[in-house]
């Protein structure tokens, strides 16, 4: 048995009058001209304009909050291999003077320093090596120089040039 009671019907139903029109679309009080829908029409593109830019504007400081952890992260990091580093060139300098110590009782330890020095010399220069033709594959940015190079043509409109 359904009654128009029902808390159901009657939510979906509204009371009164079934014409009325909805309140976003019922036109705004005092626009019988044209000239109200332009000056609505104006206020609707400013407050986009507004919305837009402070959307914007809150991109920017989502950006930089996020840089600022992500750098805070990064320089952890850089500071943790930077402690790797020093930690591993003691490691070296200890195995080093353990090899010059260990040399040295069988070939006295003037002649021992100059073998681990000739052994650092030749790692040395093998890096060194290593390092320039690694520097020399570097080509730097060729792709956005060459893009840069086509801007004043596409600037004055021919484009056609840039091929």
């Amino acid at each position: 048995m359904t009654s128009s009671t029902d808390p159901s019907v009657a939510a979906a139903a509204p009371r009164g009058d079934a014409a009325a029109p909805h309140p976003t679309h019922a036109p705004p009080a005092g626009t019988g001209t044209s000239t109200g829908h332009e000056a609505s029409l104006g206020d609707l593109l400013s407050e986009i304009t507004q919305d837009v830019s402070t959307l914007m504007r809150q991109e920017v400081a989502l950006a930089k909050a996020e840089v600022a952890q992500s750098a805070k992260e990064a320089g952890r990091g850089a500071g943790m291999f930077a402690a790797a580093g020093v930690a591993g060139h003691l490691v070296l300098v200890f195995l080093s003077v353990a090899l010059w110590a260990g040399l040295g009782n069988l070939v006295g330890h003037g002649w021992s320093g100059l073998v681990v020095a000739g052994l650092w010399a030749i790692v040395a220069a093998v890096l060194a090596l290593r390092g320039r033709a690694e520097m020399r594959k570097v080509q730097g940015a060729p792709r956005t120089a060459e893009t840069t190079k086509k801007i004043p043509n596409a600037l004055k409109g021919h484009e056609e040039r840039n091929t």
